[in-house]
Formats: structure tokens, sequence, C-alpha cells
């Protein structure tokens, strides 16, 4: 497990320098979207993941790893503004910006690790298109508790959908880039 603790703090960092470098560039932009918006965004980006796994080629050359690191942000980025629904602020600084992306990836890790452990490190034995699907599933999830206003009977809510959005596209990330640096050394 020890492994997998250091490849994810590699992926989630690789995310998170990103993040940063685009907040650079945009400042906090993403604080008017509403969580359906941010829905759609981590569709877009999983629905051209599974395009191009079942077409085998692609035209535009962003890499895939490109688009999870993209759905791990909006995921993250989903996760604050439930937190912030209620703050009309959109500007926040960096600092506090960083600090809250922070936070919600240490809750993603922190459940990845409780399910990694129960589940016996399983997600190694699958595939990247396997995590694209599962990925769209919780996405369509989101949709439909979005269409229910929020509301669910026996289901986890939204928050818990996109933890398991950003732990599925961090599993890429690690078989994508992570495993292919560590064959490199």
């Amino acid at each position: 497990m020890t492994k997998t603790n250091n490849q994810f703090d590699q992926a989630i960092q690789l995310c998170k320098d990103l993040f940063m470098s685009k907040m650079k560039d945009y400042g906090t932009s993403w604080r008017i979207m509403r969580p359906n918006s941010i829905t759609d965004q981590l569709y877009i980006k999983a629905h051209r993941i599974q395009s191009i796994e079942m077409k085998g080629e692609q035209l535009v050359e962003d890499n895939i790893a490109s688009e999870f690191m993209g759905i791990i942000n909006y995921g993250i980025i989903g996760l604050i503004q439930l937190d912030l629904s209620n703050d009309i602020n959109l500007e926040l600084s960096a600092d506090e910006s960083e600090r809250l992306y922070s936070e919600k990836a240490q809750q993603a890790k922190d459940l990845m690790m409780n399910k990694n452990h129960d589940y016996g490190e399983a997600w190694r034995e699958m595939r990247v298109s396997s995590f694209t699907d599962l990925i769209l599933t919780k996405i369509f999830r989101v949709k439909q508790i979005e269409d229910n206003a929020g509301q669910t009977i026996v289901s986890e809510g939204i928050d818990a959908n996109y933890y398991d959005i950003i732990n599925y596209a961090i599993f890429a990330i690690i078989k994508l880039e992570i495993e292919k640096l560590e064959d490199l050394l």
C-alpha cells in the first residue's frame, strides 16, 4: 500500500501543479460554474477518452492522461463548489484555492486508501478503459441526482460520486504515466 500511497501523491501533484498554473492564468473563474456545469465538463472529458479508446485514434493531440488530469481537477472543483455553494464571493486567493484543493485531494486519498485496503488493490488488474466506463457511470449517476434536486433515497450523494470519479482517474494516471516513469528508472 506504500507504493499506492506514493503513486497517488505523484499523480495528484501533477494535477495540482496544472490547477495552480491555470489559476495564475485564469484566476478562480471556475467559481461561476454551477454543479451541473461541472458535471457536464466531467462528461465531456470522459466521453472524449471513451471515444478515443473505442476508435483507436485521435485527431487532437492532447493525450488521454491530460484528460484524466482534467477530470481530477474538475472533480475537486466540484467538491469545492459544493462546499462554497452559499458563498457569493467568486474570487479566492491562490493560497485559499491551494488549501481547498489540498483538503479535497487528501479526503479523496483517505477514501481511496480505505477502499484500497478492503478491495486488495484489485484496481491494479483493471484496464484503463474500465476506469473510463466507471467514471462515465458515476457521471450519469450525478446527473440523475442533480435532476432529482440532489435528493436520493438510498444512494450516496453527489460528493461521494465526485470522490469516486477522482480516484478512478487517479488510478488511470498511475497506470498511464506514473508506472511508465517508474519502469524507466
